[in-house]
């Protein structure tokens, strides 16, 4: 087989995990097709299916191995060629990965996905190209919006998290580079950037020795074309009275805060080795809702940590009740061997942590639907993300309702109604997961 020929080969890709493992993958993609390869999303269409995996958790480690095993079965009955995963999951399993999935082809670490055409190359007896330094990202979400990766690793060393041992330290990216990603996705349609790291709020702090998040955000608000700019996973101790600033007097930041803060127990707070404690914490919260109410809240929270007791699961439910947050998100707590959490005695048993999860995300469930009701009537601008041809309805999100994570808008078309821009639309109900508006 020659290069040309190669060239010819179809390249399917499943994305599991967070926005920030979906970046990794665009990149590839993106190296992909600028090599000559076409992307397509159809996996059974293709001849070689690469599978980024996530690996924070067990049930993420579930959902990577099921899709392999599919995977594998489509290759058994000869409908793909190959094979090859990606992502958190070989960094954090690569040994266990070669002897129990002998038929993936190919295992890339992190550090090295930008060999992927070389390890494609490699695959059908070629000798490796040069590696692919200019292409543009293979967007696999609505063009609307577009995440920007700003940094990787996490200098955190919270008891139950996996991240730091399968990322690495924290390392900023440069602000030039950012931009310049950022003016790429402006000039083909990207109207909404969404900041995402590990830690955006620490953004600057290794690189340029001083906290930087700002500085950036200062310089992609003047790339003309770029409308909004949103923050994702605000460590809560990194949240200043200059950041919220900011963010509120900046027109194209988004009026939204992501901030997860994983429980209120102090003694819990201090057992997961998270920064505040809870007066420090509803401080916070008490001075974000006094000073910029015109901000909206997510956080997420740990239910079942261990040692959690049932006075203390009652603690945190209270909270939520008092705090009512405009979205708020609720994981069982995983126990991650090589954590410092993992050797900790007093483990939940998985049936509590069950029945504690579904108690408090039915209060916060009801909590959002009373705050959703609130906004019918009302009018806002919202950001068109795609067309539904089967409802005939078009689905969007605003200022402070993230996409993919909180609640979509729908609403059906006036005739004047163009994806990936921005219509005014007035609230007329909510069913409990969408938003249902009308244009004017």
């Amino acid at each position: 087989m020659t290069k040309d020929e190669l060239k010819g080969k179809i390249i399917s890709a499943i994305s599991l995990g967070c926005d920030k493992n979906k970046v990794d993958l665009e990149k590839m993609l993106g190296q992909l097709k600028e090599y000559g390869f076409t992307i397509t999303d159809e996996v059974e269409s293709a001849d070689i299916v690469i599978v980024n995996t996530c690996a924070f958790i067990q049930p993420a480690q579930e959902e990577a191995i099921m899709n392999i095993l599919a995977m594998e079965k489509l290759k058994d009955s000869g409908r793909i060629e190959k094979i090859i995963v990606t992502g958190c999951f070989p960094e954090r399993n690569y040994n266990s990965f070669k002897e129990n999935f002998p038929k993936i082809d190919a295992y890339l670490k992190l550090s090295e996905n930008d060999t992927i055409c070389q390890t494609i190359e490699k695959l059908y007896g070629l000798e490796p190209s040069k590696p692919i330094k200019k292409y543009e990202r293979v967007l696999t979400n609505s063009p609307s919006y577009a995440y920007l990766k700003i940094a990787d690793g996490c200098d955190n060393v919270c008891s139950y998290c996996t991240i730091p041992r399968i990322r690495g330290r924290y390392k900023s990216y440069p602000i030039d580079d950012l931009v310049d990603e950022a003016k790429n996705l402006v000039s083909r349609g990207v109207k909404e950037i969404i900041l995402v790291a590990q830690d955006p709020t620490r953004y600057g702090e290794d690189l340029y020795k001083e906290n930087c998040l700002i500085k950036l955000c200062e310089k992609l608000s003047k790339i003309k074309g770029l409308l909004s700019i949103r923050l994702h996973y605000a460590y809560p101790e990194k949240v200043s009275d200059e950041l919220l600033d900011y963010i509120s007097k900046n027109e194209k930041m988004c009026k939204y805060l992501d901030m997860p803060l994983q429980h209120i127990d102090d003694e819990l707070l201090k057992s997961m080795r998270r920064k505040l404690d809870e007066e420090a914490t509803r401080a916070l919260l008490d001075k974000i809702k006094t000073n910029y109410p015109e901000i909206a809240l997510r956080s997420t929270f740990i239910v079942g940590y261990p040692g959690e007791t049932r006075s203390q699961f009652k603690k945190l439910y209270n909270f939520i009740k008092e705090t009512r947050f405009d979205y708020a998100g609720f994981f069982p707590y995983s126990r991650e061997p090589n954590t410092a959490s993992y050797f900790m005695k007093k483990q939940v048993p998985n049936i509590i942590k069950r029945m504690r999860l579904h108690k408090i995300t039915k209060l916060q469930r009801q909590i959002a639907k009373e705050k959703a009701l609130e906004l019918v009537g009302q009018t806002i601008e919202v950001l068109v993300d795609s067309f539904d041809s089967q409802s005939g309805e078009f689905l969007a999100h605003s200022q402070k309702t993230s996409p993919l994570v909180d609640f979509n808008v729908r609403f059906v078309d006036n005739g004047n109604v163009e994806c990936y821009t921005f219509v005014q639309v007035k609230i007329k109900d909510f069913d409990g997961s969408d938003y249902i508006g009308e244009v004017l």
